[in-house]
């Protein structure tokens, strides 16, 4: 599915923002694959620290006023919890709503918020292979829990500025799409569910696809996913001549994974964008609009078929 490894290396997508050097993660493998962590494991189990105790915040949710004292130290990755939360315990991995600011520590400019998704409250996937500031933020506390993370400016690469992050898990988020069922679209790959919602496949007779083909499943009644978001989704991918499945994160423990939709072949971005958060579609795409142009890739000659369940989406921070 994907055309190259994605990292979001700024606070221009907060929910992928990397703590290179601090958590010790590396970098996505090219094929994107998650590698799903225990519930009981702890990335970063980031500490308190002089800094984070030291950040005053006044109110709460995108109302609170942060403020970092001018002579904070920032000497590492701090965690302090302002108030507990009696929800079920945040791991990596989860996809959960999150209220939260982002200030630049030298002039308590708020950089970033979740104000700017809709109803203010983000949709995270708590991605361990992208390193989420947020996952050291929320990780292994209850949903509910408010904290303040100090991160020092080295933390974002040469040149960087040191930052507060406020935020709060508020809910976990569907992991499957939830949208009312649409009947089903003639020639269109018929899909079934099982009692997970796992997807499989039956690809029609005839020819394959000349021209990359999409039909809702499920229509959602969340955001709508725009050009360049950075979208959550469950897939399943199978080939057209055979129906074997050639990727999937239902194979892999049923991991959501997350990317941007310029991050994927043509087809799969034209499934994605302008549908809306809790749908789910069935798109069948030519080679052209697959890896027709990746020379010597196994599936460059293969018409494909996905299953995509859309969980979340982001607009990407400008």
């Amino acid at each position: 599915m994907r055309k190259r490894p994605l990292i979001v290396l700024s606070t221009v997508a907060a929910a992928t923002l990397l703590l290179a050097g601090c958590s010790g993660s590396s970098a996505p493998s090219s094929s994107g694959t998650p590698s799903p962590t225990a519930s009981s494991e702890c990335l970063l189990n980031a500490k308190p620290g002089e800094t984070s105790d030291a950040v005053v915040v006044d109110g709460e949710g995108l109302d609170a006023k942060v403020t970092v004292p001018a002579d904070a130290p920032f000497a590492d990755v701090e965690r302090t919890i302002i108030s507990e939360g009696d929800g079920d315990e945040v791991v990596a991995n989860d996809l959960v709503g999150v209220k939260f600011q982002i200030v630049d520590a030298a002039t308590g400019d708020v950089v970033d918020s979740s104000a700017r998704s809709e109803g203010g409250e983000a949709s995270v996937l708590l991605d361990q292979n992208s390193a989420s500031l947020f996952i050291a933020a929320l990780e292994c506390q209850p949903l509910g829990t408010q904290v303040v993370l100090a991160l020092p400016g080295e933390v974002f690469g040469e040149g960087g500025t040191a930052k507060v992050v406020y935020a709060e898990a508020v809910e976990q988020l569907p992991e499957v799409a939830t949208g009312k069922d649409v009947d089903p679209t003639p020639g269109m790959p018929a899909v079934k569910l099982d009692d997970n919602g796992k997807p499989s496949v039956k690809i029609p007779d005839g020819d394959a696809p000349t021209e990359t083909k999409v039909a809702v499943l499920k229509q959602g009644d969340g955001a709508t996913v725009g050009s360049g978001d950075l979208v959550v989704v469950q897939y399943l991918g199978v080939k057209w001549s055979d129906g074997k499945e050639f990727d999937s994160s239902w194979s892999r423990d049923a991991a959501p994974t997350q990317f941007q939709t310029t991050g994927v072949v043509a087809g799969f971005r034209k499934a994605l964008e302008g549908q809306k958060v809790g749908s789910q579609v069935v798109v069948a795409m030519p080679p052209s609009d697959g890896y027709g142009a990746s020379e010597g890739h196994e599936l460059q000659k293969e018409s494909l078929v996905f299953v995509v369940d859309i969980l979340a989406t982001t607009p990407v921070q400008q």
